[in-house]
């Protein structure tokens, strides 16, 4: 028996640390957290225990397959590499004959979080010349948002929310999605007498918990902090020295604010103005405050404005003086500036892309016939987009098109997979080496591999090279090892990296980025915003079109629309699965349930729908019948329906995406998913 340390590969802030027993035979037997871990702590989630059955599943793609139905249809028959690869290659040399290298198309996006295999294929698909994918749908838009307003930077660290004393959760769910965080830092927080807020439409496992929950209107975001800096600045609560000399645009900010008492907020955001009074005061006197901010409120065509609203919140209280104080985000820029990305991207004089599809408009670019040329070619992995992009029709019909190779490198047959004309097997966490940053904590980990691949099984990075072989591709970056990959993302130079080598993790499994353990790089300033100031007027935002000051816009949509269509859809995360991961398992996924079509009591009694009930959810995209739950967990006016379940989990084998647009946010790129409306009606009794 041996054990190998490694980390989770999901797209998930924990990346936890664990370990893998491997017996005599090769097998893994056993898997657990890795208990010295400061972070992880030796815990799994309810998902990562199961990954292990989907190692040995009996669903496992363990051989190359080639399409012998029709597309969709799901028939397949084994072929060998040689064959899978002649037949790739010779498609791919056959649509560059015809219509040139923009022919040629990835789809991928983070079904794997690592260094080397999701970024596996970036320098190929550049030396190809491909059709470049615009994969800033999850993410990017709150990024920017607060970029805009304090510069680029990590915010608070999310370990130092244990110093927290009033932690303001906005628009995410944490003790689902984020477990390692509630059960750490912020159960240490609340043991020390600090407050736990939520601000979200549904009451989730998190607001369940939570010392308060304020059920909002979906996207009224940035309504609701420009209440709260209405009465912030109104009652003199605002940090006047903080502001004086580490902000920018307090006056413009003042005379935009006036137009927000509370009583105008509460009608726009359904929360009561003397809920509002009471969170304004609560926030800016309790000390240190942290918001807690990931995704959520950016998937709307106002997105990017909900975000930069609360993203003033910290310097206007100055919280951003206190260890535990200011705006807890993301880690990716630590491990940005810490690792050689150079390894696994383009260089930096590549050409650039010729074209560009966004991930939000795959569907679009798919069924455009005025696109010249056609995507003709196109290759898949680390994604389900069926499942979890939007407009999911509009994809399948796409994908069902005669005139379009689709390949699909994949564990599992999911409902992107049945319409390959060619199924690559691909490796797990459990079987290839793996560099793991983290977007949600300061650890750095390494994965080696613990098993060796099961069947003929191949890791994206060894994909790409066969390919760049059979290409006759000479170039070094595109044929080198994963380990020597390893050793050059490690070799930055960087003082973050200082005391962390290759064999120091080979050995540990993980370390901590070199950081001061009082880590408050705002307490003074510093930002890196043109001005170095918290820009609560941005000049930058200005000169691209946008509003230079945090403002309110309502979701874009006509009167007519919201009369149609009288519902919100809304279509987070479920604890069960990740993304579409492990949705096909029966111990936990769609196997043994489905998802739940959940509204509130005033809407579902205005329909006739009780609890139980088969219903039809519908928009002019598409239809998905399922049954319903009837709760006040819902806000009045919200259809939530789940995000990431198989297509065969619904009464009609329509998931949640059948539903959702394909347009992009206000900061032109992000996705505007929430933006759906819908009616729901109950289905009919089988006779």
């Amino acid at each position: 028996m041996k054990t190998v340390h490694g980390a989770c590969p999901h797209d998930c802030p924990d990346t936890c640390a664990w370990q893998v027993s491997v017996d005599d035979d090769d097998r893994a037997v056993a898997l657990s957290g890795t208990p010295e871990h400061p972070f992880t702590r030796g815990a799994l989630c309810a998902k990562l225990k199961h990954y292990p059955e989907r190692v040995y599943s009996s669903e496992r793609i363990l051989h190359p397959l080639k399409r012998v139905g029709a597309k969709g249809e799901g028939r397949f028959e084994r072929i060998s590499w040689d064959e899978a690869l002649a037949l790739v290659v010779g498609k791919l040399q056959d649509a560059i004959a015809r219509h040139g290298p923009l022919a040629a198309m990835p789809c991928n996006f983070a079904g794997t979080i690592g260094m080397l295999h999701r970024y596996a294929g970036e320098q190929f698909f550049s030396h190809l010349g491909a059709t470049e994918v615009d994969r800033q749908i999850c993410g990017n838009v709150a990024f920017d948002a607060v970029t805009a307003t304090i510069g680029v930077g990590t915010t608070l660290l999310p370990e130092d929310l244990e110093h927290s004393r009033y932690i303001l959760i906005w628009g995410t769910n944490t003790a689902a999605t984020n477990v390692h965080l509630w059960g750490g830092p912020i159960r240490a927080a609340r043991r020390a007498g600090a407050r736990v807020v939520v601000i979200d439409p549904v009451r989730t496992p998190t607001a369940a918990h939570a010392d308060w929950h304020l059920q909002i209107a979906p996207g009224t975001d940035a309504a609701l902090a420009l209440g709260l800096m209405h009465v912030i600045v109104r009652d003199a609560l605002h940090d006047t020295d903080y502001v004086a000399r580490h902000t920018l645009g307090f006056d413009a900010l003042c005379e935009r604010i006036g137009d927000y008492p509370p009583e105008r907020v509460a009608a726009i955001t359904g929360i009561a103005a003397d809920d509002i009074e009471r969170l304004a005061r609560e926030y800016a006197t309790t000390r240190p405050a942290a918001l807690r901010l990931l995704v959520g409120m950016e998937r709307y065509s106002n997105g990017g404005a909900n975000v930069r609203a609360v993203a003033c919140l910290p310097a206007l209280v100055g919280a951003w003086r206190e260890r535990g104080g200011g705006l807890c985000q993301f880690t990716n820029d630590l491990f940005h500036a810490a690792l050689d990305w150079r390894v696994v991207m383009p260089p930096a004089d590549a050409p650039s892309a010729a074209r560009t599809v966004h991930l939000a408009q795959l569907g679009r670019a798919l069924t455009d016939e005025t696109m010249a040329p056609p995507i003709s070619w196109m290759l898949v992995y680390n994604l389900n987009p069926v499942v979890t992009l939007p407009d999911q029709n509009r994809i399948i019909a796409g994908l069902e098109r005669e005139d379009l190779f689709t390949v699909v490198h994949e564990q599992f047959m999911t409902d992107t997979a049945r319409y390959a004309d060619v199924v690559l097997p691909a490796t797990t966490q459990f079987e290839h080496w793996e560099l793991m940053p983290s977007w949600g904590q300061t650890y750095l980990a390494l994965n080696p591999p613990a098993i060796a691949p099961r069947g003929e099984a191949v890791s994206n990075t060894e994909l790409f090279r066969r390919l760049s072989r059979a290409l006759g591709f000479t170039a070094p970056e595109l044929l080198s090892e994963d380990e020597d990959r390893i050793r050059a993302l490690l070799a930055s130079g960087s003082p973050l990296l200082e005391g962390i080598t290759f064999e120091h993790l080979l050995e540990h499994g993980w370390a901590r980025l070199a950081l001061p353990d009082d880590f408050r790089p705002r307490a003074n300033g510093g930002f890196t915003t043109p001005s170095g100031k918290v820009e609560f007027e941005s000049a930058t935002l200005a000169a691209r079109g946008l509003d230079a000051l945090p403002g309110y816009v309502p979701i874009a949509e006509d009167a007519d629309t919201a009369r149609t269509w009288p519902l919100r859809l809304m279509s987070a995360k479920v604890a069960q699965f990740l993304n579409s991961e492990y949705a096909n398992l029966p111990l936990r996924g769609a196997m043994r349930d489905g998802p739940l079509v959940q509204l509130h009591p005033a809407d579902a009694a205005a329909r006739g729908i009780e609890p139980g009930d088969a219903v039809r959810l519908f928009n002019e995209r598409g239809a998905v019948e399922a049954h319903a739950r009837v709760s006040e967990d819902t806000a009045p006016g919200v259809a939530y329906l789940p995000f990431g379940w198989w297509m065969g989990s619904t009464l009609n084998g329509s998931s949640a995406n059948a539903l959702t647009p394909d347009g992009l946010s206000d900061h032109g790129f992000g996705s505007n998913a929430f933006d759906a409306r819908v009616e729901v009606t109950r289905l009919a009794a089988p006779a």
